[in-house]
């Protein structure tokens, strides 16, 4: 096979078959097989995914191809997805560290950056205090950080390993000096006397049911990120029920549930949901002011 294949050309078209042949499932960044072929070769390559067509017609060397042969085996037979191939994800122009103890960055969230908050908060540079619960790989607290250049920023995790990914993405970015880490459920043990101008959370919010019916890829990640119970909404009952408790007056809470708008409603019906609008989808985050909260 690897006297056939012999430039990148060659190893994309065969690369994107194989994928297709497979099934494979595409949810971690990209949502076809000739996209994640491509930025697999041109990771393995060290080549500008920007750039792929003007090396198409380069020919492999046989290292090159036993590499790249590799990471597209290690995709279709084992359905590991291609961001912990490479141990990266992207948001944007975000680029994070990430491996199986953090879910895939993927966040609805991140489309808010850097202003679909405005409505909100609409002066950056008066948010002082945001707090970020389920940070995972750290990538929205980071992103916020962006956002908001003089916020210092609080982001917490029940897993140990996903604070370690998320510490390494905070030194990456040099913002040690503003986003502090806490191993904590949730809540349980934020510093006192602290209020926050923002609260925001990307959850667990996988029903049971979709949980047990997930593809193949979606079992490398770590099952505590995912779970939200039966109807997909425990972490989400308990931070409308205390958020209000650590905002201040003005603040707002943000919260990603994916497909479970209906959920939210039902669980919550005299709340007054504002729905936030993104370009891939208008039901996935909503937004509480405090006064809208319970107290």
């Amino acid at each position: 096979m690897h006297e056939e294949l012999s430039t990148i050309r060659d190893w994309l078209r065969w690369g994107v078959t194989q994928f297709n042949e497979a099934g494979l499932f595409f949810g971690h960044g990209s949502d076809n097989a000739f996209d994640e072929v491509a930025y697999l070769i041109a990771h393995v390559l060290n080549l500008p995914l920007k750039h792929l067509d003007a090396f198409l017609d380069a020919r492999l060397i046989e290292g090159e191809k036993k590499q790249v042969q590799k990471f597209l085996g290690r995709r279709i037979e084992k359905r590991i997805p291609a961001a912990y191939l490479t141990n990266e994800a992207w948001l944007g122009d975000f680029r994070f560290y990430v491996d199986e103890r953090v879910i895939i960055p993927r966040s609805f969230i991140a489309e808010l950056y850097p202003d679909k908050l405005d409505p909100f908060l609409p002066d950056h540079d008066t948010v002082r205090n945001i707090l970020d619960l389920c940070t995972g790989s750290g990538c929205l607290a980071i992103m916020m950080a962006h956002a908001y250049p003089k916020a210092e920023i609080v982001a917490t995790d029940i897993s140990a390993d996903a604070l370690a990914v998320a510490q390494q993405n905070i030194r990456d970015y040099n913002l040690a000096d503003r986003i502090g880490l806490i191993h904590t459920d949730l809540m349980e043990t934020l510093p006192s006397g602290i209020r926050y101008d923002l609260i925001m959370s990307n959850p667990p919010y996988v029903t049971d049911h979709a949980l047990n019916h997930l593809p193949r890829e979606y079992c490398h990640e770590p099952r505590i990120a995912l779970s939200g119970g039966e109807d997909g909404m425990d972490v989400v009952r308990y931070l409308i029920k205390n958020a209000r408790k650590f905002l201040k007056p003005h603040g707002v809470l943000v919260i990603e549930v994916g497909n479970n708008r209906a959920f939210a409603e039902d669980a919550f019906p005299d709340l007054p949901f504002f729905w936030l609008e993104m370009h891939s989808t208008d039901d996935s985050v909503f937004v509480l002011r405090y006064e809208d909260l319970p107290e």
